[in-house]
This record gives structure tokens, C-alpha cells and sequence, in this order.
């Protein structure tokens, strides 16, 4: 068997366990509110190309969910010596593509706890309906970031977690934040752009519109995403 024939294969079983996961999440949000999602990265030196793309596929996340009353998305990051900062809530493509094209990648150590305290924080004060989160290492407590989505479960915010590279032990500690949440975890690669953005915005779907609208997407929009649910559905 071919390696390109693996990947694809890896990637068919991601995206059968990462949306069948979401077959089994509840509606997110109440008639006439528009949903919110907290979408994070890591800004460390590593993560530079992984930005670019990121900032070439964000649009699709807007754009999938506008006849479902749109979503309101937060970009937040971490990079350098301590630093995390978290950018206004925004409700255009135009704009969080604005916002990230500002941010410059920068060595330093990964700081995933800040965003899951960020998002705790954000939901006590009005609810986050999901936090994505996209990084490929994990240099920190592990006990202190399960506790934390643990948290975030409790408040019925799920964490999904697109993993880049599958470094083995940051997979083990993600896979558990994620479960501990209520959300899912997929690996990716650095060839697969188009994977990625399928995924984020099946995620974007369900945070405006919940299962349903889901259905309702994989149904009038292209092959590829009816690729998906067909798996998810099977699963």
C-alpha cells in the first residue's frame, strides 16, 4: 500500500470519529442568538506555516454558517516569553483575517491553559457554545489542562482539538481534554488544508445551529462534505 494511501485512510477514520462524535452532541444554542466560538492557536516559532494556512481557510467558517443566523468567533493565541492575548469578538471573515494577519509567531513554551481559562471566563459571562483549538505539542501540566476541560464540560462547552503532526504525547493528553470537554480530536498534516477546513467548518455549523444544521449543510453543499457525514453516519 502506498504512504499517500495511508494518509488518506487516516484521514477517512479522523473525520468518521471526529464528526461522529458530533452526531452525539445536543443543539448548542437558543432560537435568534447567534452561536460563539472561541478560536485559539498556538503563535509559538513551530507554527508559523500552519498560520498562513489558517489564515486562508478562517473564511469558511463564516461563510458555511450565514443562513443559520451566523457565528461570532474570537480569535485568541499564545507565543514568546507569558504572552496570551485575546482579540474582540468579530462576526465577519474580513475582520478575523484582519486580526490575524497582526500576529507574528514567536519561540517560547506552550500555553494551553490560558486559553482554556479564557474560555471558562468568556462562558461565565455570556455561553460559548465551542472552543477550537489548533497546536501540535503540549509543554505543560497535564493534570492542569484535564481539570480545566473538565470545567469546560461541566459548562457544557465542548473543545475540539485539531491536532498537527500527532506527536504521541501531546496526542494522549489532547485526546483526553478533549473527552474530558464533551468535544473531539483529529490529527492532521501539514498537506492536508482542505481536511482541516472541512472539519472546522462542520465544527463553525454546529456551534451556529447544533445537529440539525449540521444535517442540513452535508446535505445541499458539495461531495466532500456529504463524503463526511456519510461516514459519520456509518459509524
Amino acid at each position: 500500500m502506498k504512504k499517500s494511501d495511508l494518509i488518506k485512510r487516516s484521514h477517512s477514520s479522523g473525520v468518521s470519529s471526529f464528526l461522529g462524535k458530533l452526531d452525539r452532541m445536543p443543539a448548542v444554542r437558543e432560537g435568534g442568538k447567534r452561536g460563539r466560538l472561541v478560536f485559539s492557536m498556538d503563535a509559538t516559532a513551530s507554527r508559523e506555516p500552519m498560520w498562513d494556512r489558517a489564515c486562508r481557510i478562517q473564511r469558511q467558517m463564516f461563510e458555511v454558517t450565514e443562513s443559520l443566523g451566523g457565528l461570532n468567533i474570537q480569535l485568541c493565541y499564545y507565543h514568546g516569553f507569558d504572552i496570551f492575548y485575546s482579540y474582540p469578538w468579530v462576526s465577519k471573515a474580513s475582520t478575523l483575517l484582519g486580526q490575524m494577519s497582526e500576529v507574528c509567531c514567536m519561540a517560547g513554551h506552550t500555553q494551553i491553559y490560558k486559553v482554556l481559562e479564557h474560555a471558562l471566563s468568556q462562558t461565565r459571562k455570556q455561553k460559548v457554545n465551542a472552543v477550537v483549538f489548533i497546536g501540535d505539542y503540549m509543554e505543560e501540566n497535564a493534570s492542569t489542562l484535564c481539570g480545566l476541560s473538565g470545567q469546560l464540560g461541566m459548562l457544557g462547552v465542548p473543545v475540539f482539538i485539531f491536532h498537527e503532526g500527532g506527536e504521541t504525547g501531546a496526542e494522549k493528553i489532547f485526546r483526553r481534554m478533549a473527552s474530558l470537554s464533551g468535544g473531539a480530536y483529529c490529527q492532521f498534516d501539514a498537506g492536508s488544508a482542505d481536511f482541516l477546513a472541512e472539519l472546522l467548518g462542520a465544527v463553525a455549523v454546529y456551534a451556529a445551529g447544533g445537529r440539525k444544521a449540521l444535517d442540513d449543510y452535508s446535505r445541499k453543499h458539495g461531495k466532500g462534505v456529504l463524503l463526511l457525514t456519510d461516514q459519520m453516519n456509518r459509524g
